[in-house]
């Protein structure tokens, strides 16, 4: 029997059994934290099938739970050298909270931040006197009638302008007395009326009265900046010590840790991890999957894989994308070097190509199509533009420039997802294409897509705001990141209900990868995946996604367009 790719959302109908057998019997466990579980259907030396079970990392604490497969590494050397590096990590990490925690250098950051924001408003306020005196020198001109003298008046003030300005920008590399700029706020604090603050300030920044108080104001807001900036170095210096000392620890940690790792292949071959990440270095947590714990656990029963699946248990994490009884593939970052080298000399069916069905040759169906730009309807399972590996060179980009020869630039303005369908804008030459991605970084091209949500969704409209990035253990996958992602926002509303589903329209303020997609499926947007979403949800004949309307202004006409396609469903 041919084992079913690892990488195949689908499980085989033995391995989808055995995990719901395992999943009636995780309550009774007493499970309850979100958790990826994996089950191994394969067979002894007399044909007889036997089960495996498996979690990915640690259950409750532990990495040993009666009933699952153990981890790849022994866990006796485990033990003797994780808590003393993990001690030392604790350690670096209690220092850097104290140092955090230390309100001295807090206040040094304020001040320093505080002086800066007053040399910047002590700018501002010589920029608008020097625009002010530029204008009425100006004026002056205009309304003639000066004589000479007069004249060269006006080209001496406004060199002594310029002169002020460079005056100013190197006056923080000077210093003077303290108890000046004390003086000038005391006496600005004595007018208590805004407007006469006001024009007192532009007095004393003009050099009115006292003479040449900005030079005080300036020279010693810089000193202060220079003495409150080393300190806050000072600070900084430290911190840096102990992350690099940290860092350098975790390093060394992580490479004992992958030391202890061997895998075996079904052919017998061993190899260190580190070797099948190689040239790179294995990411966190690689080899402690469910699919490599059951696989390594088979060879050393002596027995035959037959087929594998991986399931979620619980709550779903907090980066999203995980639900409840949902079968997932095995990840492609911590997974992808290793499970083809563990199967090897078993015979395994291909990892599934998305994007490598047959399209008619007639798509994408043109929409509008004028001198400057085109825009088509894309059908599910091409691509917009061809794939980065080289191995999928279909896409709506390809067809166009088969289909239009003479056109310059690279067509298409933005994309669509590979199983997104929809209308999709591109332009023939490179003039256009400049302008109308222009319009897209203004936020000035409106979209709007028509979704069937796999559930019942709480409200009737609303905005989504999370941040997103990507899954950088399981590509292309994206995840919710407030600290590391970009902002991403969306606009929804429901447009029916029917059968336990849920028809929404979605806007996209800004158009991150997997966006809708994400934002529909996490529990903190709306809770409830798209139709046939097999990455954040369960596959089904298609992503029921399908962008309908697109509204831009031509750039060449100025002409507003605005075009629909209906959904297909």
């Amino acid at each position: 029997m041919t084992f079913p790719s690892p990488f195949d959302a689908e499980p085989h109908p033995l391995a989808r059994r055995a995990a719901e057998e395992l999943l009636a019997e995780l309550p009774a466990l007493g499970v309850t934290e979100g958790k990826m579980f994996g089950v191994l259907v394969a067979e002894d030396a007399h044909a007889q099938q036997v089960t495996l079970r498996a979690f990915s990392g640690m259950l409750g604490g532990s990495w040993l739970v009666p009933g699952f497969a153990p981890p790849l590494f022994d866990p006796a050397a485990w033990e003797a050298m994780w808590p003393a590096g993990q001690a030392s990590l604790r350690g670096h990490e209690l220092a850097l909270r104290a140092l955090d925690a230390d309100p001295a250098r807090a206040e040094r950051r304020e001040q320093l931040a505080y002086v800066r924001r007053q040399a910047d408003n002590a700018s501002t306020a010589l920029r608008e006197l020097h625009r002010a005196r530029k204008l009425a020198r100006h004026t002056a001109r205009e309304v003639g009638g000066l004589d000479a003298a007069a004249l060269h008046s006006l080209e001496q003030q406004s060199r002594a302008d310029a002169a002020e300005r460079r005056w100013f920008d190197a006056a923080f590399e000077r210093e003077l007395v303290a108890d000046e700029i004390e003086r000038l706020e005391a006496l600005m604090r004595a007018r208590t009326d805004d407007e006469m603050r006001r024009k007192l300030h532009v007095l004393i920044l003009a050099g009115v009265d006292p003479e040449r108080a900005l030079s005080y104001t300036v020279t010693t807001a810089g000193r202060m900046v220079r003495e409150l900036a080393a300190a806050v170095a000072a600070d900084d210096v430290e911190r840096a010590a102990i992350e690099r000392m940290r860092a350098d620890e975790s390093r060394r940690l992580m490479k004992l840790v992958h030391d202890s790792y061997v895998i075996a292949s079904y052919r017998g071959e061993r190899r260190a991890l580190r070797d099948l990440f190689a040239p790179g270095e294995p990411p966190g947590g690689a080899g402690d999957c469910a699919g490599p714990k059951l696989l390594g656990e088979a060879y050393r029963r002596g027995l035959r894989p037959i087929a594998m699946a991986e399931v979620w248990w619980g709550p779903p994490p907090a980066t999203g994308g995980r639900h409840q009884g949902v079968f997932y593939p095995s990840c492609r970052g911590k997974c992808g070097p290793i499970l083809p080298h563990m199967l090897d000399g078993l015979e395994v069916a291909g990892a599934p190509v998305f994007g490598a069905r047959p399209i008619a040759p007639e798509e994408p169906r043109t929409v509008y199509e004028d001198k400057h730009v085109v825009v088509v309807d894309k059908p599910i399972d091409l691509l917009s533009v061809p794939g980065r590996s080289g191995a999928l060179r279909d896409s709506v980009q390809t067809r166009l420039r088969a289909r239009y020869p003479d056109a310059t630039g690279p067509l298409v303005v933005h994309r669509l997802d590979l199983e997104t369908s929809g209308l999709l804008l591109a332009a023939k030459d490179e003039a256009t294409h400049t302008a109308l991605q222009a319009q897209f970084a203004r936020r000035e091209i409106e979209k709007r897509y028509i979704a069937w949500l796999a559930g019942d969704v709480k409200g009737d409209r609303g905005v989504i705001e999370l941040a997103l990035r990507v899954d950088l253990e399981d590509r292309p996958r994206q995840i919710v990141d407030p600290v590391h992602g970009k902002p991403a926002v969306t606009e929804w509303s429901v447009l029916a209900r029917e059968d336990g589903r849920t028809r929404v329209a979605f806007v996209p303020r800004t158009g991150r990868t997997h966006q809708l997609r994400v934002h529909a499926a996490h529990p903190a947007g709306l809770g409830v995946p798209i139709v046939g979403d097999r990455l954040y949800g369960t596959a089904a004949d298609r992503l029921h996604l399908h962008a309908e309307r697109i509204a831009f202004v031509h750039p060449t006409s100025g002409q507003r367009i605005e075009l629909e396609s209906p959904a297909p469903w």
